[in-house]
């Protein structure tokens, strides 16, 4: 049995998601892997106690996208033996780890330890928050092995670092190093590679703190205004302001600021 491909530790309601095959720097072999990315960050969301997810990386790399020796034996997470088979396999793979992040409520917070690349890249860029180690590098490489983005790259990349710097990294294959990545906004923040993981549990940490159906609503809300008119925006923000007035944990957040003392959130 081959080991798991992702692993799952929790600390006071942080989830921290990690690829676990540094022997090949984290590398997207078989649609296992794919469906084991997505069940895993389920299962996260899912959980009552949780309030923030951590995806990382295992060893030197964060993620260096498909397995390219699978690709060339026509097995796993890319081509099967008609254009028909390819598509699905994309669809139930690949496409599946996107769809499932980029449903995850949870705040997440991708914690870019090495090479986050081709599929990496775009699995990094979909996080709500990126903070990237000093070894850290992100490229699109598709188009250097005669390819084009199969996970949704052309829609995340430009909404993570704008189109001319998207254009740029998609038509040329060519890789960020974290001070580039930084000053395009493809982070937010970079640190040693020795003070990655604390950084993000600190950050996780503050959000953990907030109160958490507002949290997840607030995500949903910046997902949503990235593709409606302001107009529609507005008409979610009263509905989702309607839910968060419902909570407990607004009632006690309020409370709390008014007698000048923490509150205590349950997460209801």
């Amino acid at each position: 049995m081959p080991s798991p491909f992702v692993s799952t530790t929790w600390r006071a309601g942080v989830a921290t998601l990690r690829f676990e095959r540094p022997e090949t720097r984290n590398a997207i072999a078989s649609l296992e892997d794919c469906q084991q990315f997505a069940a895993a960050l389920e299962a996260a969301a899912e959980r009552a106690e949780a309030r923030c997810l951590i995806l990382t990386g295992a060893g030197t790399a964060f993620c260096a996208g498909g397995d390219i020796k699978a690709l060339r034996e026509r097995r796993g997470i890319g081509p099967m033996d008609s254009p028909a088979a390819t598509r699905d396999n994309y669809r139930r793979g690949v496409q599946r780890m996107i769809r499932a992040l980029w449903d995850c409520e949870l705040p997440v917070i991708a914690a870019v330890n090495g090479p986050a690349i081709g599929l990496g890249c775009d699995l990094a860029a979909l996080a709500d928050i990126r903070i990237a180690a000093e070894s850290a590098r992100f490229a699109s490489t598709f188009i250097n092995l005669g390819l084009i983005p199969g996970d949704g790259g052309a829609w995340i990349l430009p909404r993570a670092v704008g189109w001319s710097k998207a254009s740029e990294m998609i038509l040329t294959g060519e890789a960020l190093d974290a001070p580039d990545a930084l000053a395009c906004g493809l982070v937010s923040r970079l640190v040693a590679d020795g003070e990655l993981l604390p950084a993000a549990a600190a950050l996780a940490d503050k959000i953990a703190a907030k109160p958490a159906q507002a949290a997840r609503l607030a995500k949903r809300l910046l997902r949503e205004a990235q593709h409606q008119r302001l107009a529609d925006v507005l008409e979610l923000s009263s509905a989702y302001q309607a839910l968060a007035h419902e909570a407990q944990d607004h009632r006690e957040a309020v409370d709390a600021f008014l007698s000048k003392r923490a509150p205590g959130l349950t997460g209801r």
